[in-house]
């Protein structure tokens, strides 16, 4: 696996575990302190399960990866693709990607986070398998946008060129930095 190593006497593992525990602490208590100065945010004990249960799966997997690696491009990356599934779970929940929330269309971006989750634990979290699963979700996310928008699914306007690149660059870039990322880390693993 990958040396849990110091890079230039930064533990950048335990800088990372105690930003993504805290972070995610902070992010859920922002509802709750906004829920007492606004009617416009209104979340239910259901609400904050969701997010909750998200939050920690997303803080407990950059607290996994800081158990596989110290390496900066490594993390980094991991940073970059759990926050992507992050956004992509979050947008979906609140507002949906493609029309409304309840638009079944918006389960297909499900898929994408699975190719990445499988395609890393099938990597066995290696930098390299990493780096390829990364470019899958990548792949995944533009063949979706292509669905949606050549298949009229969802209660979109056909799209233009500029906001097919928008759709299709506001997830699928971010996969890719991070397939950037692990394939640097692979480099230096050697």
């Amino acid at each position: 696996m990958v040396a849990n190593v110091a890079n230039g006497g930064v533990r950048w593992g335990s800088v990372l575990r105690n930003l993504a525990w805290g972070g995610a602490a902070l992010l859920l208590l922002l509802p709750a302190v906004a829920m007492q100065f606004t009617s416009e945010v209104n979340w239910g004990p259901e609400d904050f399960l969701v997010m909750g249960a998200l939050l920690a799966a997303c803080a407990g997997t950059v607290h996994m990866a800081t158990r596989l690696s110290d390496d900066f491009a490594y993390l980094a990356g991991v940073v970059i693709a759990v926050g992507t599934a992050f956004m992509l779970v979050w947008i979906n929940l609140a507002v949906g990607f493609i029309g409304s929330e309840g638009n079944p269309a918006n389960l297909m971006f499900g898929g994408v986070i699975l190719v990445a989750a499988i395609g890393s634990a099938m990597a066995r979290f290696r930098p390299r398998g990493m780096a390829r699963a990364m470019l899958a979700a990548a792949a995944v996310e533009g063949v979706i946008v292509g669905v949606v928008w050549f298949g009229g699914l969802g209660a979109m306007e056909p799209p233009g060129p500029a906001r097919l690149l928008a759709l299709t660059s506001l997830f699928a870039v971010p996969w890719l930095v991070a397939a950037a990322l692990f394939a640097a880390a692979a480099r230096k693993q050697g």
